[in-house]
């Protein structure tokens, strides 16, 4: 066996969900199967809608089917899932989305028994899933379900920021109520594990924000950062967190601030993204922490209007791809001491 082809053999296994079919997801797989990849990858999707797809965009694609015996030729491949409706780019339907589903649920199922090294998401479309009757507030608050996480944290990686959020997909009239001892707790100590065994921090420093304006104004704008934010802080302190905070939101992205911290927990999800997709749109990542899988995603949404038009970037899936990638192989090198 040649050198390269026994590092194809060891390359992490990268499961790659195809998401909402009238979106970008299944244009962003085939422009993805085409690179120069640091793993092998095995698309989840329907064989015919990546064929039609490629033919839109006008590329060259052919995926073998995944062959369950773990055969690793011809890498990358597919595993067909097939669709329930037709597909018309930019015009989603419910009737899918029992196949949406399905390629997630198949994708976990395969992380956990260990037939893929990580997972990898092409985005969903949160309102069709909704419309056809399932409630769904997004992958983060799913992938929990199936992986029956206590606690997971969504974490944004992009231009050299680190950004987590204490709460996600929640109406902003909700996110204070939210935000309670025990909940910020177990963020903070999921967070600080997986910055340690998965990013390979041994003591990471946590840039923690405040809730309200000026967190709090010492109570005139707020007491939610005197009566719950800094005192899960003083106790985690207590046990060697290093913890700065709470911290002004609007004064917390200066590059001099960030320079004193490792990632940034923010305490709702338009309080932090929005700075770091400024800085990295189209190149950012999305982390899931707290599952017994790895799992990434792309920074942005399903773009409908765009799906088939070739008007697509695919570097934030790349991105997602060798984060994905990067972290299995951590894990592997961590398991093997």
């Amino acid at each position: 066996m040649s050198l390269a082809s026994r590092s194809r053999r060891s390359a992490p296994l990268v499961a790659l969900t195809a998401g909402e079919p009238a979106g970008i997801g299944p244009d962003l797989c085939v422009l993805a199967a085409r690179r120069s990849l640091p793993c092998r990858l095995v698309v989840l999707a329907d064989r015919e809608l990546l064929a039609q797809r490629a033919q839109m965009l006008g590329v060259p694609l052919k995926l073998p089917d995944f062959d369950e015996a773990g055969d690793l030729h011809g890498y990358p491949a597919v595993l067909h899932h097939p669709l329930a409706a037709a597909v018309i780019p930019g015009k989603a339907t419910p009737e899918n989305v029992p196949y949406v589903l399905a390629l997630l649920r198949t994708a976990v199922n395969g992380c956990l028994r260990g037939r893929f090294d990580a997972l990898v998401t092409a985005p969903v479309h949160k309102g069709v899933v909704n419309d056809a009757g399932i409630p769904f507030t997004g992958h983060t608050e799913l992938l929990a379900e199936l992986t029956g996480a206590r606690t997971v944290v969504m974490l944004l990686v992009g231009a050299g920021m680190r950004v987590a959020l204490a709460t996600t997909h929640l109406p902003l009239r909700r996110v204070a109520d939210a935000i309670t001892h025990e909940s910020l707790e177990a963020t903070i100590r999921v967070l600080r594990r997986d910055l340690q065994q998965r990013f390979g921090l041994r003591a990471p420093r946590i840039l923690v924000a405040g809730l309200n304006p000026h967190a709090g104004e010492g109570g005139h704008l707020g007491r939610e950062e005197l009566d719950v934010i800094a005192p899960v802080l003083n106790r985690l302190r207590s046990e060697g967190f290093d913890l700065e905070g709470p911290l002004p939101a609007d004064t917390l992205f200066n590059p001099a601030v960030l320079a004193r911290g490792d990632c940034v927990l923010a305490m709702y999800h338009d309080q932090g993204l929005p700075v770091l997709k400024h800085a990295s749109f189209g190149a950012g990542v999305n982390v899931t922490l707290g599952l017994p899988i790895i799992r990434t995603s792309v920074d942005h949404g399903t773009a409908l209007e765009r799906a088939g038009s070739g008007d697509v970037e695919v570097g934030s899936l790349v991105a997602a791809i060798e984060l994905a990638t990067q972290l299995a192989s951590t894990e592997r090198a961590d398991a093997a001491e």
